[in-house]
């Protein structure tokens, strides 16, 4: 796709982010404006809004965008553990392999006999 690159989202509000969840989830423009408690104008804005940021140009396609750039996570599907702000980023050690020195006895080849 040609304009992939202005595709990042990172203009999008978090309102947005949470419209584009509930799209991502099936929910019509009414039913989104009665879980957010707005009106169903605003859903209609908000929805074109995004479809202009992301340049895509149905709900289709923006549950692809979405799903390309990490931002919904449908039945376990492009689903990832994003840090939380503010908490310690986890650690994880990992033990280096045991390597225990090996005696080599040369070979036939290298073993130069006295003249």
């Amino acid at each position: 796709m040609a304009g992939d690159e202005s595709l990042s989202s990172g203009s999008l509000s978090d309102r947005e982010l949470q419209i584009v969840e509930l799209v991502a989830a099936g929910l019509t423009n009414q039913e989104i404006a009665e879980k957010l408690e707005i009106s169903k104008r605003t859903v209609d804005n908000h929805i074109s809004n995004i479809l202009t940021k992301t340049e895509t140009g149905n709900r289709v396609a923006l549950v692809r965008w979405a799903l390309q750039w990490g931002k919904v996570c449908l039945d376990e599907v492009n689903c990832c553990a994003l840090p939380t702000p503010g908490a310690a980023p986890k650690v994880v050690a990992v033990p280096e392999e045991e390597t225990t020195p090996v005696e080599l006895e040369p070979s036939a080849e290298e073993v130069v006999s006295p003249q």
